[in-house]
């Protein structure tokens, strides 16, 4: 692909993602960002496999940042969704 078309897609998805994001109720945050974590995992795929291109030093220390920064994404956002599904739990023992 050129790069013509590799800014394409990125912009696409950056305008796709604002529009969709800034239509979300508040209250349907926590399942849109556990999905979204979900879809990321496609993320740490994607850099896993840019790091086996063969196409020199650079590409190889870029795709490994991108595992890395894409793991902490995938982590990050799962530690997230967790402690705002808490928030939602009963408080105490009563059973009511």
């Amino acid at each position: 692909m050129d790069i013509v078309q590799l800014f394409f897609i990125f912009a696409l998805a950056a305008f796709l993602g604002f529009e969709l994001i800034s239509k979300v109720p508040s209250q349907l945050h926590t399942p849109l960002m556990s999905g979204s974590n979900a879809i990321s995992g496609i993320t740490v795929v994607g850099a896993i496999l840019a790091v086996n291109v063969d196409q020199g030093g650079l590409a190889a220390v870029l795709g490994f940042l991108a595992v890395v920064l894409a793991s902490v994404n995938v982590v990050g956002g799962y530690l997230v969704t967790d402690r705002m599904l808490a928030m939602f739990k009963k408080k105490g023992g009563t059973g009511k």
